[in-house]
């Protein structure tokens, strides 16, 4: 398989994954060794920022009107319920927390055992949770309060977990935090603009060495790919949200997950 073939492969499996509750990051390390693609090289870790960019770029796009406006209107109740100061409060915990700690834990668990029961476990929380905590009327996105801003930060340090589920780990932290699921998730969206973007352009500046001619186009291809597959998904998954269920989101993430699990013994 060539590349660019990987490339449009990946690509999808980002933006189909990145925001939904069924790990990006998971779905990503099952898929690139049967795709023969080395995540260790920095050319592929570098590629995989790209992509997740992408994905993050098509959240930027679907909300931009809302975000726009967030960001220049005047605060109706003051600083503190200012869009921008709880997206800051909610970065504390994985700055203070799960900075330090992700590379330590990408070491450790980035590996198809953990990523499964990671899967499962996810899966039963998400059903469990659901099951106390869903509510059909709430606060919108613009009532988000520092308080569950900051425990929806909290929740997101556990998806430094791979195979946990960023937007898994936030949205079930909104609801638990009193949040519908819509608004849950717009937020973890919104969330993940400064979150994942920081992250990832950490991670260019060490790579940039990797960054060369001959990958522009396998990496443009991969960027695109994601853009537009997530920006289907965002789309599609907010209005599922209004009337449906998170269930069958936590059935395929047990079927996967006993797939991995089942594979890792398997190849062993």
């Amino acid at each position: 398989m060539s590349d660019l073939l990987k490339a449009i492969v990946l690509g999808v499996i980002e933006g189909l994954s990145e925001f939904l509750p069924i790990s990006s990051t998971g779905h990503l390390i099952i898929a690139m060794p049967m795709l023969k693609v080395d995540g260790e090289l920095p050319s592929w870790k570098v590629f995989l920022y790209f992509i997740q960019i992408g994905a993050i770029l098509a959240v930027i796009l679907h909300f931009r009107r809302h975000l726009l406006n967030a960001a220049l209107a005047s605060p109706r109740g003051g600083f503190a319920s200012h869009l921008i100061t709880k997206l800051v409060v909610a970065m504390l915990p994985a700055a203070v927390i799960g900075l330090p700690l992700n590379d330590y834990v990408e070491k450790i668990l980035e590996k198809p055992l953990p990523v499964g029961v990671a899967l499962i476990l996810g899966a039963i929380a998400m059903v469990l949770i659901e099951r106390k905590y869903r509510r059909t009327t709430g606060p919108g996105i613009d009532d988000v309060t520092l308080r569950q801003a900051f425990l929806i930060g909290l929740a997101q340090v556990v998806s430094i977990i791979p195979g946990t589920s960023r937007a898994m780990a936030t949205i079930m932290g909104g609801m638990i935090a009193g949040l519908p699921a819509p608004t849950a998730a717009q937020f973890s969206f919104y969330l993940a603009i400064p979150t994942l973007l920081g992250a990832g352009l950490l991670k260019l500046i060490k790579y940039r060495h990797a960054i060369g001619s001959e990958q522009a186009a396998v990496l443009a291809v991969g960027f695109a790919t994601s853009f537009v597959v997530a920006w289907v998904v965002v789309a599609g998954f907010m209005k599922y949200l209004q009337t449906r269920s998170l269930t069958p989101f936590a059935v395929y993430r047990v079927i996967l997950g006993l797939a991995v699990i089942g594979w890792w013994i398997l190849a062993r």
